[in-house]
């Protein structure tokens, strides 16, 4: 009798995302609306941005004039005017700090966009490098 019967119907498991975890993309990211429409919220947004890259700009051309401008003050010293030293100190010294403020300023330069680029998209659409760490 088990032969007359067909078979059972075979059940089938479809996987996605539950629909607690789905969300609608709104229409337009408030943020981004506002800026593209040059409204006064929006002129905000982008002279904050503006403001951050000018203070990063600041902090980094600051520590350089500081680092160049002693330079001529260490040479003055009586003992420090030999030779090798100042080439040393000009050669040596320098160049790994000019490197490390600049290193600073584009790191600082990169987080202003990241931060910026987050204000502005929504969290959703967001590439996974400018998520918040």
């Amino acid at each position: 009798m088990a032969e007359d019967q067909p078979p059972a119907p075979r059940r089938e498991i479809v996987t996605g995302v539950p629909r607690a975890v789905r969300r609608r993309a709104p229409a337009h990211t408030p943020a981004r609306s506002e800026i593209s429409e040059h409204t006064t919220l929006g002129a905000t947004y982008v002279r904050a941005l503006m403001r951050s890259q000018l203070r990063a700009a600041s902090a980094a051309l600051g520590a350089l004039a500081l680092l160049v401008g002693a330079l001529p003050l260490l040479f003055l010293l009586p003992r420090v005017a030999s030779g090798p030293l100042v080439w040393a100190v000009l050669g040596l010294l320098a160049y790994p700090v000019m490197w490390l403020i600049a290193r600073w300023y584009v790191t600082r330069a990169e987080r202003n966009e990241a931060d910026f680029t987050g204000l502005v998209t929504d969290p959703a659409e967001a590439p996974a490098a400018h998520r918040r760490r």
